[in-house]
């Protein structure tokens, strides 16, 4: 995985979400901090709009020698939970 030139964000874990999308842990470095976050791609790669940022679902200040990170990696390894994180954030959907 890439470090990114313009943030300081490293990628340290992604994988592939049944249905397409992605979900994602990445850590930004900053010379006096480190702060970890875990973001959700819910569509496949060919219904991704331009410019569309991931959805962020858990941050942590530190870096993956931070007591935070093994829940954070708890989150990103369980369908389950990155589902009831992103209920969390939008609220229950309509069935319209």
């Amino acid at each position: 995985m890439e470090r990114s030139l313009h943030d300081n964000t490293a990628p340290v874990y992604r994988r592939d979400l049944p249905g397409g999308g992605y979900v994602a842990i990445d850590i930004k470095r900053e010379p006096e901090f480190a702060r970890t976050r875990v973001s959700v791609e819910r569509r496949s790669k060919d219904e991704r709009r331009d410019g569309h940022r991931p959805v962020v679902i858990a941050e942590v200040d530190g870096d993956e020698r931070s007591p935070g990170f093994a829940e954070l990696y708890r989150i990103a390894a369980d369908n389950a939970a990155i589902a009831r994180a992103l209920l969390q954030i939008e609220g229950p959907q309509r069935a319209d």
